[in-house]
């Protein structure tokens, strides 16, 4: 078999919560659906995993006041709470195109 032809895995997206945060739940629930609609439409759809923002002191430095927050890849978009910044994050991360408005810094418009 090719090497070229075996699909690279994904990898995963993170989103970074609070315990007891209202915005983060509602944040797993948008995300979750969005992933469905990626899935539907045969897009790359990466797994979800979260992760308690108490539990890494530099995640806790860098972004308590910005959760949730998505990552993944190395590309972070902050307060992701609707959901046309984080489609747009995972068009721009996952299917390797550039979306209206997005490039450089565009992960960092999240609200």
């Amino acid at each position: 078999m090719d090497p070229a032809a075996v699909p690279t895995p994904l990898p995963d997206l993170v989103l970074w919560r609070g315990d007891g945060c209202h915005l983060c739940d509602d944040a797993r629930e948008l995300v979750t659906a969005i992933l469905a609609e990626r899935a539907a439409a045969n897009l790359p759809t990466p797994a979800l995993v979260e992760r308690r923002i108490a539990d890494d002191a530099a995640a806790h430095r860098a972004f308590l006041e910005l959760i949730p927050v998505l990552e993944i890849d190395g590309r972070r978009l902050p307060l992701a709470l609707r959901a046309g910044p984080i489609r747009a994050f995972l068009a721009d991360a996952l299917d390797g195109c550039l979306v209206a408005g997005g490039g450089e810094g565009a992960e960092l418009r999240g609200a």
